[in-house]
Formats: C-alpha cells, sequence, structure tokens
C-alpha cells in the first residue's frame, strides 16, 4: 500500500483541475490570515525566543525579519498558523491540514526557487494525502488520544514536499516512511501553548523526511503496511486500507468534501452550537439574565476535543462549548478577542456554570463522516420557555478577504495580499509574497 500510494502521489496533476487550484488559493489565503493573527501569539513569541533563527537560512519567518532554514522556517511557521485555532479544517482528516503542509512548502518553494504553480499543485497533494490516509485509519486513532493535524500531517508533509522537489516514486515512498517513523502529536495538549507546537513539529519533520529520501538516505520501505507499520500501530484494528487509493485524485479532496474555513477561533467541535446558541440569540433577543440554564446535545463522541468545561482562560476556552456558547449568547458572535490567553470575564464563567452536556445514544457515533455531526442547543428561560435549534452543518467563513482584512488589523501594507494569492504564478510572485513575512509585527 505505501508503493501504491507514493506512485499515485508522483503521477498526480493536479492544475489540471481548475477547481482544486481555486480551492488552494483559498486554502493559502485562509492560512495567511490565520498564520499573521497567529503570530502575536504569546506562545508564538516563546517560540521565536527560545528557536532562535538559522542566519544561514533563506526562508521566511512570519513576524520576523531574519531569515531561517527551510526546517526551521516550517517549524515557526507552523506554530503561527495554529496558535489561535483559527486555521482550516477538513472533515476527512479530522484535523488541520494547511498549517502543516504550506509552512514546509512555503519553506521549500523558496529555498528551492519553485513556482506559485508547482506550490499549489503540492498543496493538492498533501490535502489528499492527508484526507486518504485520515479516511483510512478510521475514528479509533484520534479517540484513542492521537492528534490527527500531528500525525497525519507529517505524512502529508512530508508528501507534499516530495511532490514539490519532483521526487520519484521509490524517493516518495521512502519520504513516507521516513514521516511515518517521526508521526506524533497527543489530544492531552489540547488548550495549552503545546497544540500548535504540533502543527510546526509535523511540518519541519516532512520537510527533514523529503530532504533525507532525496539524499538517498533510506528506510523501511513499507512503513505504512503490515501488523508494526504506521496503519498497524495506529489505526487500533480500525484501518480501511482500501480508502486510501480507492477514487485519488478523480475528485480532489480540497475541492470535495473541501476545507472549512473557521469563522470563529475556536475548536470546530464547538462550531455547531455556537451557530445554534447565535440563531437562538437572534431569533427570540434572549439575554443571559433571562436564561436558567443551557443544554449542548451532541451525537456519540462529538464532544471528544472538548476537554475543558470551565475554563480560566481564553487559551483553555478554545476547547470549551460551556465557555463558546455562554460568550455567543452573551456577546454575539465570538471573535479573535473572546478566544486571547487572558483570564475568563465572570459573566462568561458564570453563564458557562449554567451550560451542560449530554449525547444523544440513539445517534451514529461522531467520525470523519460528516453527516455524523451535530449539536442541538437548548436554552431553558426563566419564564418556563424552553427555546431549542440543531445545527447539523458547518458554516464557513466564506468572505475570506474579509477575514483576512480583520486578522491583519487592515494593515494598508498587506491588503494587496488576497488579490495576489488570486492570480500568482511564478516563483517571482511567491517571491513577493514571502516580503509580506516580515511586515507582520510580532
Amino acid at each position: 500500500m505505501t508503493q501504491t500510494l507514493a506512485a499515485a502521489i508522483s503521477q498526480s496533476v493536479p492544475r489540471e483541475d481548475a477547481r482544486a487550484i481555486a480551492a488552494a488559493r483559498r486554502g493559502i489565503l485562509d492560512f495567511l490570515a490565520a498564520a499573521f493573527a497567529g503570530a502575536s501569539d504569546s506562545g508564538y513569541r516563546k517560540l521565536l525566543g527560545v528557536s532562535g533563527h538559522d542566519s544561514r537560512g533563506d526562508a521566511s519567518v512570519i513576524g520576523s525579519a531574519v531569515r531561517a532554514s527551510a526546517q526551521q522556517a516550517a517549524l515557526l511557521n507552523g506554530y503561527a498558523g495554529h496558535a489561535l485555532d483559527y486555521d482550516d479544517v477538513h472533515s476527512s482528516v479530522r484535523g488541520h491540514p494547511s498549517t502543516v503542509l504550506l509552512p514546509a512548502l512555503f519553506a521549500l518553494a523558496q529555498t528551492r526557487g519553485s513556482s506559485a504553480l508547482d506550490l499549489l499543485d503540492a498543496y493538492v497533494v498533501g490535502v489528499e494525502t492527508m484526507a486518504r490516509l485520515g479516511l483510512a485509519l478510521g475514528s479509533r486513532h484520534y479517540e484513542q488520544g492521537f492528534h490527527n493535524t500531528a500525525t497525519l500531517g507529517t505524512l502529508g508533509a512530508a508528501a507534499a514536499a516530495a511532490y514539490l522537489l519532483k521526487l520519484d516514486a521509490d524517493a516518495i515512498e521512502n519520504a513516507l516512511g521516513l514521516a511515518a517513523t517521526q508521526s506524533a502529536g497527543l489530544r492531552v495538549q489540547f488548550g495549552s501553548e503545546a497544540k500548535p507546537l504540533h502543527a510546526g513539529l509535523a511540518a519541519r519533520a516532512g520537510v527533514f523526511s523529503a530532504e533525507l529520501a532525496a539524499a538517498r538516505l533510506h528506510g523501511s520501505p513499507d512503513a505504512l503496511d503490515g501488523p508494526i507499520g504506521f496503519f498497524g500501530v495506529f489505526s487500533g484494528g480500525a484501518a480501511q486500507l482500501e480508502r486510501v487509493n480507492d477514487g485519488w485524485g478523480a475528485r480532489w479532496q480540497i475541492d470535495t468534501p473541501g476545507l472549512y474555513f473557521k469563522p470563529w477561533a475556536c475548536c470546530t467541535a464547538t462550531h455547531y452550537a455556537v451557530h445554534a446558541a447565535l440563531t437562538l440569540r437572534d431569533a427570540h433577543r434572549v439575554t443571559p439574565a433571562d436564561i436558567a440554564s443551557v443544554t449542548v446535545t451532541f451525537p456519540p463522541g462529538g464532544d471528544t476535543p472538548l476537554s475543558n468545561q470551565l475554563p480560566s482562560t481564553g487559551l483553555e476556552a478554545r476547547f470549551s462549548v460551556e465557555y463558546a456558547v455562554a460568550a455567543a449568547l452573551t456577546d454575539g458572535s465570538p471573535g479573535v478577542a473572546t478566544f486571547a490567553d487572558v483570564p475568563v470575564r465572570d459573566d462568561l464563567s458564570a453563564l458557562a456554570a449554567r451550560v451542560a452536556r449530554r449525547h444523544d445514544e440513539s445517534a451514529p457515533r461522531a467520525s470523519t463522516d460528516p453527516a455524523t455531526r451535530f449539536s442541538t442547543v437548548e436554552i431553558a428561560l426563566h419564564n418556563g420557555t424552553v427555546l431549542t435549534h440543531k445545527t447539523d452543518r458547518l458554516y464557513s467563513a466564506e468572505d475570506l478577504p474579509a477575514k483576512f482584512a480583520d486578522a491583519t488589523g487592515r494593515d494598508e501594507r498587506v491588503a494587496f495580499v488576497p488579490a495576489h494569492v488570486e492570480s500568482m504564478q511564478s516563483a517571482a510572485d511567491l517571491a513577493t509574497l514571502f516580503n509580506v513575512f516580515a511586515q507582520i509585527t510580532v
């Protein structure tokens, strides 16, 4: 299976699919919005301080005028992209693809002089790899405590990087194996400054794996196969290996089911409930003073990543449906500041304490299939009225130029970026984009 996957990667020609390339351009813009906003995150500043910069490198780092090596830039920019949990999500991955793939590809494209079209192709291939591996891996991997962004991201970044470097199928197979043996990341880190580190480490490992494969450092040729390969070790016995290559690229995963662009800077598992809460607030003019209690109903496993019920800081609150719903009912649509790493407001803590969770055991268990996901918000008012709304789909942030403008504080120096990403094709176009990285103030 490892060999077959490597062959599919090497033979891919995404640029022949206009829909896939258009989706890739949108993914790049959304990543830049999340990463540029993430450059002011305190955890990112700590990483910048500890890791230092490799002055021998040529790769741009977001929020710094100093260049770094490709591996170091991938680490730093991967962290920035995931720092606020504002980056895109893919249902087949059950995680965040772009914050791993794009930092790896940006770093290699800049240091190797690749064109923007080459980068777009490699990005599509990376999303396809992560998504196909996610579908094949099944749900137990995530439920056992692994963070798919980190584990699948390492392999996806290696595939994308190897494709960008134009390695042949044998070398890609080797890169996948070298990445698989570095695959790591635990959900216990959710709600901490270590979670975005997962994205950076995966991006760096992907670059490292591709560079090692290009240098012909060899590992096992069958690293994804067998009882002690990637799927045997990580799937919990739930792997469906046929899903890796079945229909590869027939409809690229970056297009269908596509990337979900977050309207709110918190865990996607809260978004169904946030939407339902906002719907009830707007329709019935509900205020916190009216509310006796709130119940949020999930499918079994639907709240698995939501590890914080009564968070003390906005950082922890990114993984609290109680807080997210309380914020939505109190302030309306949550902004980036709603989840800033500062103490939670007393009024939001008080309302969050009146929010309870339950599970609809009659519903199918939540999985990578979007049809298995929903949240129902039930608000009991002091006057005895009960208001209920169910949201069973994600509502993406469709106006990405507006999201980018908001994330960058409407900085005129970067206002050209949305149009530039939409049209870029050459290595010179990429160079113009990379020059912007240093203009983002940390």
